[in-house]
């Protein structure tokens, strides 16, 4: 209600103000003719001496008549100027009721549209926003499902590895176990034979040192060293040593060493030389009786 009042204001001011102005023509124009009424009227002289009283109030009463009908044609012109100003008002009022209805609806028509485009716009995002969530699931499904196969084959790949390091590992393993029972086959035929070549060289070390063969090998060493020897100032008639010889295959003397001696050092020290002097020694008569080490009783006297 106010706003109406507030939007409306200037044209009900205008309309009180017109008709306002209008009683007051209205008023101005009743005084103005009761102030002209026949008491002002100059009377038209006669020349008579008598006038008739009725005459008089006739006249009166008709210039009355007048003035009431013109103050009445006053008052309806007035009235009428009122009426013509109040519907222009109402026109302007009903014309800014129809601007201001016009504008509303523009205003209206504008909202709706903005509306209207703002629903579009929500529609379209939401709508994008629906494609790219589906997308991104999608994305999702297809990454989930790849991981799933890759992992999948990878298990399977791992799961074929595995067996076929295992079928590797058990064929080494048989293989290795084979290897070692044919190494131990080998060690044992090897040990075997080591032990029979073994025994029948101790049996045939036997054989020959208990045959003469020994007792002649000796006997060649000991001419052998002995005719080597040179006798020194020093050396008595029965000279009696224990002499420790090392050789090598070959007879070559490595080492010769005076153990026990009833002579002086320079008779020790002439038996050492005659040993290295005699190298090489004497090949014996059967390569069992080759000893790396001996010893043998220097007698040169004997």
């Amino acid at each position: 209600m106010q706003d109406s009042l507030r939007e409306h204001s200037w044209p009900v001011l205008f309309s009180v103000l017109l008709h306002g102005a209008l009683a007051a023509v209205v008023v101005l124009m009743t005084m103005r003719s009761i102030s002209h009424s026949p008491a002002n009227v100059q009377p038209i002289p006669i020349n008579a001496v008598v006038v008739d009283s009725q005459v008089l109030h006739a006249a009166e009463r008709e210039q009355m008549e007048r003035a009431a009908e013109e103050a009445q044609r006053a008052r309806a012109a007035a009235e009428a100027q009122a009426q013509a100003a109040a519907q222009a008002a109402a026109e302007a009022h009903a014309a800014e009721d129809a601007t201001a209805a016009a504008a509303k609806a523009a205003e209206d028509a504008k909202i709706a549209e903005a509306a209207k485009a703002a629903q579009q716009v929500k529609a379209e995002v939401e709508t994008k926003a629906a494609a790219d969530r589906a997308a991104a699931e999608a994305r999702r499904e297809l990454e989930a499902r790849l991981a799933a196969e890759a992992k999948q084959a990878a298990e399977a790949k791992q799961a074929a590895e595995a067996k076929q390091a295992a079928e590797a590992k058990q064929a080494a393993e048989a293989k290795a176990a084979e290897a070692k029972r044919a190494a131990d086959t080998r060690a044992r035929l090897e040990r075997e034979a080591e032990l029979r070549r073994q025994m029948a060289e101790e049996e045939h070390v036997s054989a020959v040192e208990a045959s003469p063969l020994r007792d002649r090998y000796i006997a060649s060493l000991r001419n052998r060293i002995q005719g080597a020897w040179i006798k020194p100032p020093s050396a008595r008639v029965g000279v009696d040593c224990l002499v420790e010889v090392t050789q090598i295959p070959g007879g070559v003397v490595t080492s010769a060493r005076v153990t026990q001696c009833n002579g002086d050092a320079a008779v020790r020290q002439s038996i050492e030389n005659a040993v290295y002097r005699a190298s090489p020694l004497p090949d014996p008569p059967d390569p069992a009786l080759f000893q790396r080490n001996f010893a043998f009783r220097f007698k040169p006297d004997e």
